[in-house]
């Protein structure tokens, strides 16, 4: 799964490339499979220099020439292709018509490779980068009781509500002229037609999605067990877990979330919540071992006084560079946190930034 920190720097990465237009089809982009021969790659970009030489254009020729030039220089410092293969772009970043301004970017993708590509145009050929963006694995989530049920979906930090569902199952208390016996029938009747609707629903939503890794049902009593006799076998395999919640709404849902941080002990959700509550419970407890704001953090780490520092995804990227290599030259722990959880509200609401210190400073 492909971690907040790196899907920010991924993203950091698409957005300054899709700023740069070309004059004409002069920016190069080139992807490299996982375990492909650079040295092929490498004689192919020697053939296009070739054939480049017949462009008509002198400055889109040179600039592509020159393009494919630097790619080549840059290749030959690798000793084999990455682990998950390579993304490599070069072309004319100069704002200027009078002017040229050649870069070469390059960027070994969050998750492997498999397309190999080459292509000239005017803009780079993102598409392949900002597919490794979108979160494919998922949870189900169902939170549900005799009246209500809420089925929804978990996608990183995102929990998204699918569908919500309610019954006609009436209270314990009877109408008059009911015997308790045949008020009883009428109960169990409708709350098993329900227990079936919320089964065909989660039939519908879930069966046949590979890209889900685990349901987990969620309600208060023995309901919950009851209902889950109805499930189709496919989605009773699925079931990771299931938790005693008071609550069957939305906000049920993002209950269920939390009270299964044990099953989802190595997904972002809970890495996220988890250093986020650090974070909060320090600033209740022991103030002087955390700070916020730009000013006190940067302070922090020019101290050496940092044990984890936090940045929110929506921080500007060149506060978030300047702030991530004064963490990196003494070891911080950095955490790019999200906007999608409750604690990604609050933290932004405080800060975009804040850390955790090994001890206090002035």
């Amino acid at each position: 799964m492909v971690s907040t920190k790196e899907k920010t720097k991924l993203r950091r990465f698409i957005r300054e490339l899709s700023s740069i237009r070309g004059r004409h089809t002069e920016l190069v982009s080139v992807y490299i499979p996982v375990d492909y021969d650079l040295n092929k790659i490498i004689q192919h970009l020697i053939q296009e220099q070739s054939t480049a030489s017949n462009i008509k254009d002198a400055k889109t020729r040179s600039n592509v020439i020159d393009s494919l030039e630097r790619l080549v220089r840059h290749l030959r410092l690798f000793k084999k292709t990455p682990p998950n293969g390579l993304a490599i772009f070069a072309g004319n970043a100069s704002e200027s018509d009078n002017k040229v301004d050649i870069k070469v970017w390059t960027i070994e993708p969050p998750v492997p490779l498999k397309t190999r590509l080459y292509r000239c145009d005017q803009t780079f050929v993102l598409d392949l980068l900002k597919e490794m963006l979108e979160t494919r694995e998922s949870y189900g989530l169902i939170v549900m009781d005799r009246r209500e049920a809420t089925l929804g979906l978990l996608q990183g930090t995102l929990v998204k509500v699918l569908i919500k569902l309610t019954s006609h199952v009436p209270g314990k208390q009877r109408a008059g002229g009911q015997s308790a016996q045949r008020f009883h029938r009428i109960r169990e009747g409708l709350a098993k037609e329900f227990y079936k609707k919320i089964s065909d629903a989660a039939n519908k939503e879930f069966l046949g999605k590979k890209e889900l890794k685990g349901i987990i049902v969620g309600g208060p009593g023995p309901t919950k067990g009851e209902f889950i006799e109805y499930l189709n076998n496919e989605i009773k395999r699925k079931i990771m877990a299931v938790k005693d919640i008071t609550y069957t709404d939305e906000f049920g849902l993002h209950h269920l979330v939390d009270a299964s941080q044990d099953v989802l002990a190595k997904e972002i959700i809970a890495e996220e919540k988890k250093i986020l509550n650090e974070f909060f419970e320090t600033l209740k407890k022991a103030p002087n071992l955390a700070v916020y704001g730009y000013e006190k953090v940067k302070k922090a780490l020019e101290y050496g006084a940092v044990s984890k520092l936090l940045i929110s995804e929506i921080e500007e990227d060149k506060i978030a560079d300047e702030l991530e290599e004064l963490a990196e030259t003494s070891g911080v722990e950095i955490f790019i946190i999200s906007t999608e959880t409750p604690e990604g509200i609050q933290l932004k609401d405080l800060a975009k930034e804040v850390a955790l210190l090994r001890f206090p400073i002035s």
